[in-house]
């Protein structure tokens, strides 16, 4: 059991949670993830590592609720328990001196596991320019906390209401036509954004890291249901990433895997709100 440390609500349904576990903070890494279990029942949500405290003996996941399995999750509240937390999972970010320009690129609540990546190159004395990418400034997170690890912050919203007006690809764009040098782009967002970044960056042949996030479950590569195709090998996001080298991934074959269980997983949902009800009039 995980006690719920603080709640916090970033931006409608989207919340940031710390939970204690000290065993996990002690080993966790900049670029994993957990694996979350509400109760018995509840279906094993794979979230990205947001932030952590060795110290304290916390660490932080930020999620948005979108379906049946993190609308109950956003349910809890502080003081309450989490049956199961599994992590750290996955391989950490590849963080050094020495590794230059490094422009770390967070779209809507890609944001939060962008942001220990980039606290880490900034403690290594890289230079992060960070991109934040909203579709308007009320759902934008996070702002102060790149901000404190960034030497430089471009906020990007789809309707102009914050920074500048388009996406991530618009101020990444701008960086490379004032002719900085930039050593690594880290994106993490959905899938279209980051293949965006991709693209964008495929004709200089700068080197592109994404961090994928397709349908994980146990987390150990058993099942195969994030397997994704990366150049000319079948990868398993879980234990091979989460992160690979964008030029590489076949994000068409991707995007096609994501849509296989939006309908499972309206059905799941339609099904929890339906035992809400009945619960709540009981």
């Amino acid at each position: 059991m995980y006690k719920i440390l603080k709640k916090v609500l970033l931006s409608p349904s989207v919340w940031l949670y710390d939970i204690e576990a000290p065993r996990i903070a002690k080993k966790a890494e900049p670029g994993q993830f957990l694996i979350v279990r509400t109760d018995e029942e509840g279906e094993r949500i794979p979230l990205t590592i947001a932030d952590f405290d060795r110290q304290k003996g916390y660490v932080s996941i930020v999620f948005q609720e979108i379906g049946a399995g993190t609308e109950l999750l956003g349910k809890l509240n502080e003081g309450d328990y989490i049956l199961d937390v599994v992590a750290p999972l996955g391989r950490k970010t590849h963080i050094e001196p020495g590794m230059g320009t490094v422009v770390c690129i967070g779209g809507g609540i890609g944001v939060a596991p962008i942001y220990p990546i980039a606290r880490g190159m900034h403690q290594a004395g890289n230079k992060v320019i960070s991109i934040m990418g909203a579709k308007n400034k009320d759902i934008l997170i996070l702002e102060k906390e790149m901000r404190a690890v960034s030497d430089e912050v471009l906020i990007t919203t789809d309707d102009g209401s914050c920074g500048i007006k388009g996406f991530v690809t618009t101020a990444l764009q701008q960086i490379i036509d004032r002719s900085e040098k930039i050593d690594e782009v880290i994106a993490i967002g959905p899938v279209v954004m980051m293949r965006s970044v991709v693209e964008a960056t495929r004709p200089y042949k700068i080197k592109t890291v994404v961090s994928l996030n397709p349908i994980m479950v146990d987390g150990t590569g058993m099942c195969g249901g994030c397997r994704v195709q990366v150049g000319d090998e079948i990868k398993f996001a879980c234990v091979d990433g989460p992160e690979f080298d964008g030029h590489l991934v076949d994000f068409k074959g991707l995007m096609s895997r994501q849509r296989m269980y939006k309908d499972a997983e309206k059905e799941e949902t339609n099904h929890v709100c339906k035992l809400s009800k009945i619960k709540g009039a009981i």
